[in-house]
């Protein structure tokens, strides 16, 4: 059965809108929905000499496979042209209209979910608007009250405890109820997003060696360690809190189903080293189904057609497998 998945290309004047028109070059067994200006996505089709049919997206029929080429489509009008490369403030509020309407159709199950191409939170920013990352936003417009940011390959999954943090922060951050929160996410979808019936989740220390007993600091000892021994009465298969540096090691890493990183730049980094390009940002906790890029808006790159499509092609792949899995459980 073919599903209708929305897709946000994102910051207009980078790569993601080409990244879109290459991944259809081959057709697709699911329908894609890009909420976007159907002018750029021509001219960009052009730009690249790609061929590129749109079609009108339509929620009342039945989800139909792609064509080569071919794309549906929610327009959505630019504030100005964009150029690639170029960032103009005033296309800020167009990305998030994308954005909105896209999460609009997936809340109301008129897609099965959600893909996301990169942004550039600056200029966002710069425009007024209050804007960490996807992850943060999702949340807000979905009213979740904690979602969990994993990136995820075909051999690695990595989660963390917090996202777009100062370092400085981070500490204070860590608590026992955020914790919680986090596992009891992650556990629970690790089964029923990937079918992981008992998933083994390791679980990285805050500090260098794991605190080394208290020595490098307490957080192991008063709140992550404690966080783990609770859930483990509840018959999670967590190991930890480890040394991040060892950790990420053949050794552990052979049998595990993810990782929980306590920051961003703790976990990333090794998954990113050992599959960038080739990895998918998925939000966790969510009502809807989100992936993602695994990378930025590569403004230097942009229309010049030497982007690489495959973390774009793996975040679709990684949400109709998310998809086809919620499907069959409903069914």
């Amino acid at each position: 059965m073919s599903l209708r998945l929305a897709v946000t290309p994102g910051e207009p004047a980078g790569i993601g809108p080409e990244l879109l028109i290459q991944a259809v070059q081959q057709g697709c067994d699911h329908e894609l929905v890009a909420f976007a200006d159907p002018d750029l996505l021509q001219q960009r089709a052009n730009l690249l000499k790609l061929p590129l049919k749109l079609k009108i997206f339509d929620p009342h029929r039945s989800a139909t496979p792609l064509l080569p080429g071919e794309l549906y489509i929610k327009p959505i009008t630019l504030s100005k042209p964009s150029f690639p490369g170029v960032l103009d403030i005033d296309n800020a509020n167009y990305v998030l209209s994308c954005l909105d309407a896209a999460i609009d159709v997936c809340k109301d199950t008129q897609c099965a979910g959600l893909i996301t191409g990169p942004v550039q939170k600056s200029i966002i920013n710069d425009a007024g608007i209050a804007f960490s990352g996807h992850t943060e936003y999702l949340a807000q417009k979905t009213s979740t009250d904690t979602v969990v940011m994993m990136l995820a390959t075909e051999k690695m999954r990595v989660a963390l405890a917090t996202t777009h943090l100062p370092l400085r922060k981070v500490s204070d951050a860590i608590s026992t109820d955020l914790l919680h929160k986090v596992i009891k996410i992650l556990s629970h979808d690790l089964k029923t997003k990937f079918a992981l019936e008992h998933p083994k989740i390791l679980v990285c220390g805050l500090n260098p060696h794991a605190g080394e007993g208290g020595h490098l600091g307490s957080e192991e000892m008063e709140i992550i360690s404690p966080a783990i021994n609770y859930f483990k009465t509840q018959g999670l298969d967590l190991i930890g809190p480890l040394p991040a540096d060892t950790l990420f090691t053949e050794k552990h890493l052979k049998s595990a189903d993810a990782i929980l990183a306590m920051y961003h730049d703790q976990g990333l980094p090794v998954l990113k080293h050992s599959g960038f390009g080739r990895a998918a940002n998925i939000t966790l906790g969510l009502p809807i189904i989100r992936t993602s890029v695994d990378h930025g808006t590569a403004l230097d790159l942009a229309g010049k057609g030497i982007a690489d499509c495959g973390s774009f092609e793996v975040a679709i792949s990684m949400a109709t497998q998310m998809a086809s899995l919620q499907v069959e459980s409903i069914d």
